[in-house]
């Protein structure tokens, strides 16, 4: 995604939206209320939280190994696999896909894989016309923006934003607010462009090396439509959605749909595990897989932060986030927001890109506590913090390391690990700050932009404990 905005000035704009706030604290608020009522005992939740960060973290300690069984049971079912080091490659490996097959119509499940390699806009430079067909991105697609969430893209919109938006793009339909009524005119919208696409496009949730099967969550049928109408359908995913066995997945699926959503259960579990057989009557007669790296190899090298790979793409951090609640997910800049953003995305495009974003959490820890596979989120945007501004920290392959280093706040932090290592320093910089209180600063950079200065007080603690009395003595 471009950065046409510094991070600041997308903070500042957000910040002034009052109405995206009161639709975020909304939507935010009652998705915290449905999850907690779906995990009301402490010791279940917790031991659902050990079991799937146990499958997360097998999966990612025998990565290579697995991603080669899946290639090798997914080309046995007949599912084509194409390996793509970074989103131009995938991209491209898609196109020349749809170019092969004569493809110029492509209807598209919800894939946030695809978000991250810009997929719609390279498509749609080659002239194929390429339709979202979850409501959330079929909404955002209509008002040309990213989505602001990554299980609800739209939810920064609400009803009335919606039905403006239909009247401006479909003028022929009645203008309505009811939101029942506005699914069922997108729904007749989409159906036909369902049956007359040429390819399909989806998203995958868990592939499963064991028996070379794609999963695919999804509560509105669309996903299914997209990989089933078509007589084409391309999967892409990353690569750290491999999963050892079948077995695997109804833990996950079942953590990830309570932790999302709030539900108990999506409407719509998909697996696909091989185009269409020659005795059945629907489904794709070619099905291909696209595995993306785009930096991920690269995250597992490192002991610490490959935990980041362990995300199952829930959104709970985010709805639990009080400063994604204020800002939103645009502020962000990127294609994952929240706190799960503010980790992978700098490992993904470089600190001195966007390392700035570690610098959108207050460490309340939220975020670590409610997510379902158990990644140290706060701990891993402090690792973060010192990595952009300490190149020599570690031996991390993380782009930009150390670019956010400001020489006048490094040497203000020596100058005063130093004074408060040697008492007679300290006494006598206690006492110049005493006696010159007056010429304390009143600006202290972005700190004092909503809080006052601190000023040294007149007296020392050891003064007035004497004066009251007391004695160190």
């Amino acid at each position: 995604m471009q950065q046409t905005e510094s991070f600041k000035k997308r903070i500042d704009k957000a910040l002034h939206n009052e109405q995206a706030r009161i639709n975020f604290r909304s939507g935010m608020s009652g998705l915290m209320t449905k999850r907690a009522t779906q995990f009301n005992d402490d010791q279940e939740l917790q031991n659902m939280r050990d079991h799937a960060r146990a499958i997360r973290s097998y999966s990612l300690s025998h990565l290579p190994e697995l991603l080669e069984q899946l290639e090798q049971k997914l080309v046995s079912n007949g599912i084509q696999v194409h390996w793509a080091e970074n989103s131009k490659q995938a991209n491209e490996i898609i196109y020349q896909i749809l170019k092969k097959a004569d493809a110029k119509t492509v209807v598209k499940g919800k894939s946030m894989v695809s978000e991250e390699t810009g997929l719609n806009e390279y498509l749609e430079h080659k002239d194929i016309e390429i339709l979202e067909s979850d409501l959330g991105e079929f909404i955002i697609q209509l008002a040309k923006e990213m989505p602001s969430h990554i299980v609800m893209p739209a939810i920064h919109k609400n009803c009335k934003e919606v039905a403006e938006l239909f009247k401006k793009h479909f003028p022929d339909l009645p203008y309505t607010e009811n939101i029942e009524e506005l699914t069922l005119m997108a729904r007749n919208i989409l159906r036909d462009k369902f049956v007359k696409a040429d390819a399909g496009i989806s998203g995958v949730n868990f592939a499963v090396a064991e028996t070379g099967t794609l999963c695919l969550v999804e509560n509105e049928g669309n996903g299914r439509m997209s990989t089933t109408t078509p007589n084409l359908h391309i999967a892409i995913t990353g690569i750290e959605k491999v999963v050892a066995r079948l077995s695997d997945v109804p833990p996950l699926f079942s953590i990830l749909t309570k932790s999302a959503l709030g539900q108990p259960i999506t409407a719509y579990f998909n697996m696909i595990s091989r185009p269409r057989p020659a005795n059945e009557k629907d489904g794709p007669q070619h099905v291909h897989l696209v595995l993306l790296d785009n930096r991920r190899s690269q995250i597992r090298m490192d002991d610490e932060l490959l935990d980041t790979l362990r995300c199952i793409r829930c959104g709970s951090c985010i709805n639990h986030c009080p400063v994604y609640v204020q800002l939103g997910g645009h502020a962000y800049g990127t294609v994952y927001p929240g706190p799960i953003g503010s980790v992978l995305e700098p490992q993904r495009l470089g600190l001195d890109k966007i390392g700035a974003l570690t610098s959108a959490c207050t460490l309340c820890g939220a975020c670590g506590e409610v997510c379902p596979v158990q990644i140290p989120l706060p701990k891993l945007i402090n690792r973060l913090r010192a990595e952009s501004v300490n190149s020599q920290r570690s031996e991390a392959q993380i782009s930009g390391k150390g670019s956010l280093r400001k020489m006048l706040e490094a040497n203000t932090w020596v100058l005063w690990k130093w004074i408060y290592a040697n008492p007679g320093l300290y006494r006598v910089f206690r006492w110049a700050a005493r006696r010159f209180r007056k010429l304390s600063p009143n600006r202290l950079g972005g700190w004092t932009q909503y809080r006052t200065a601190p000023v040294p007080a007149a007296k020392s603690l050891q003064q007035l404990a004497r004066e009251e009395g007391f004695s160190n003595e």
